[in-house]
């Protein structure tokens, strides 16, 4: 049997990119999911592919902005498929905007959906997995939280927000029997950054998918990959500021 085998699992952000790719293969294994995101007609091509091979999944169509929408959506899918096992907190934006031309408005809205977004996420399923004792939360952060990096000042923030969030969680959890798990990727192959340059160690989708699925089956509380990226992301945390200034400005690492 597999790990996924009738598992419980809520994925935002699930109509493309990593959130597809998840979905995708967590219902291969097995898992019955509730899919969240904004736009019902790409949502709906995710469900009738799942469908079309055997899988189960549901729908939910909200903004993770909302939180009332959220909580609405968990207590459907528990009606539909039984308790919620694991939240993915997939759902994100990204911006690549240099610092002359800051825009609070951006700022606030890319920190509204992948932090506030995930927040309003853990709280429409943690009540019922406490209430159980049992349960995981998955949050997709990005390399991109360890160190600021170029024209990617909201987006780095919002990551390191997201990673700091989810250590609080993990260490307030600890001896509930609710796993809490960060995911830091690298590059990935996604629409999200389609026609960039300068991508070192540039992954495709479902390589990445299969870490990440790998790391959430180990339960391991942080997993950062690829390992070569990680390192050197790793190594700036420890950089003087003027050689780590001169090393970012000239490499626009970006997820």
């Amino acid at each position: 049997m597999s790990y996924w085998d009738n598992k419980v699992v809520l994925i935002t952000g699930a109509s493309s990119g990593i959130g597809r790719g998840i979905a995708v293969h967590l219902a291969r294994r097995g898992a019955r999911l509730g899919l969240v995101a904004r736009r019902a007609s790409v949502l709906d091509e995710v469900i009738n592919e799942i469908k079309g091979e055997g899988g189960s999944a549901e729908a939910i169509i909200a903004d993770v902005q909302d939180a009332d929408a959220l909580k609405s959506g968990a207590r459907r899918l528990t009606e539909v498929f039984g308790p919620i096992d694991v939240l993915i907190a997939n759902a994100g934006v990204g911006t690549t905007t240099h610092a002359s031309k800051l825009e609070p408005s951006e700022v606030e809205k890319v920190l509204q959906i992948n932090v506030v977004g995930a927040a309003n996420s853990v709280a429409a399923v943690l009540p019922a997995m406490l209430a159980r004792a049992s349960g995981q939360l998955v949050a997709i952060s990005s390399l991109a939280a360890y160190r600021g990096v170029a024209k990617s000042g909201a987006y780095c923030a919002s990551k390191a927000a997201l990673s700091a969030l989810f250590e609080s969680l993990r260490i307030d959890l600890r001896d509930t029997g609710i796993a809490v798990t960060t995911i830091h990727p690298g590059f990935i192959k996604t629409p999200l950054t389609e026609g960039r340059a300068r991508m070192p160690y540039l992954m495709e989708l479902d390589y990445a998918v299969e870490k990440i699925i790998s790391a959430i089956e180990r339960r391991k509380k942080i997993y950062s990959f690829p390992w070569q990226l990680a390192t050197i992301v790793r190594a700036g945390l420890i950089m003087p500021p003027a050689m780590y200034d001169w090393i970012a400005a000239r490499s626009s690492f970006r997820e």
